[in-house]
């Protein structure tokens, strides 16, 4: 019997961390109000199970088991007290995320985790009654392909809630790298900082998006460039988060006039078919 979990927030990060929990073993809430993102994270879920498959990497049987694992649910009142874990994976707003979580934190959840990329653990925290509870999970998208699963401890997390989320990490196939919280962690402060200039670069027409792209992958064995890589993250999501580290650390992660000028224009990458590249049904064009 595998743990209960919670995931509140059915985007692209959500509706992957239910993917993998489920196909560990875990039952899943997954909790999203808004009632049009639940339904197309339902047939994402649907359409992710059927590829694999077809890929000959999970059986007819294995799917159905893994389908019926995930529950939608419209709110957090409608879940049950108690689970096991709570995954917050909602946009990366310091006040939606600690309304989020304080909400979450009635359930009493053994274990409670944010998956966000670049807010202080701490900052969340605050309003927490049991912030020992509390880390950070933060997952990689797509969640299902990517190994790397990144802990943030923060000041209150008790040590046996960082060794329960490495269990946690084993328990899904992750590999952990357990950090400080400092804005932007590890990863995020690293791989804005490419995204960022990469943009710069385009704004620059130092060559085109591709090229870039290109360069990076080829050059430095990047499995993926910087530019598409922002596509599959979100331009709205990459500016969220060079306005958290640029308040952090100052005016090298202030996000470029392109990257503001594209999401106010609502070219947010794969998500809405149109970023520093062209996307037709989910694939590149």
């Amino acid at each position: 019997m595998g743990d209960r979990w919670v995931v509140v927030g059915a985007g692209t990060m959500g509706l992957g961390i239910a993917y993998v929990a489920a196909g560990a073993g875990h039952d899943v809430d997954l909790v999203e109000v808004d009632p049009a993102r639940g339904e197309a994270a339902a047939v994402r879920l649907g359409e992710l199970w059927d590829r694999a498959v077809g890929r000959g990497r999970i059986t007819v049987e294995q799917a159905g088991a893994n389908r019926s694992r995930v529950t939608l649910r419209g709110s957090l009142t409608e879940v049950g007290a108690s689970p096991d874990v709570v995954v917050e994976a909602v946009p990366e707003r310091v006040d939606l995320k600690r309304s989020v979580l304080r909400d979450a934190e009635n359930l009493n959840p053994a274990l409670l985790a944010s998956n966000t990329s670049s807010i202080s653990i701490a900052q969340l925290a605050e309003g927490l009654t049991r912030p020992e509870r509390f880390l950070g999970l933060h997952f990689f998208n797509p969640v299902w392909a990517m190994t790397l699963l990144e802990v943030v401890v923060g000041p209150g997390t008790a040590p046996e809630s960082t060794d329960a989320a490495i269990a946690l990490a084993a328990r899904l196939g992750k590999d952990p790298v357990v950090v400080r919280d400092l804005p932007g962690f590890a990863t995020s402060r690293l791989g804005v900082t490419l995204g960022l200039e990469a943009i710069r670069m385009v704004a620059d027409k130092v060559a085109e998006p591709a090229d870039i792209d290109k360069a990076m992958m080829l050059g430095y064995r990047h499995p993926v460039g910087p530019l598409e890589l922002t596509d599959l993250v979100g331009l709205d999501v990459r500016l969220d988060i060079a306005r958290t580290l640029a308040a952090a650390y100052g005016e090298r992660f202030a996000p470029p006039p392109l990257l503001v000028e594209m999401v106010a224009a609502g070219h947010l990458g794969k998500k809405s078919g149109q970023g520093f590249y062209r996307w037709e049904n989910g694939v590149k064009a």
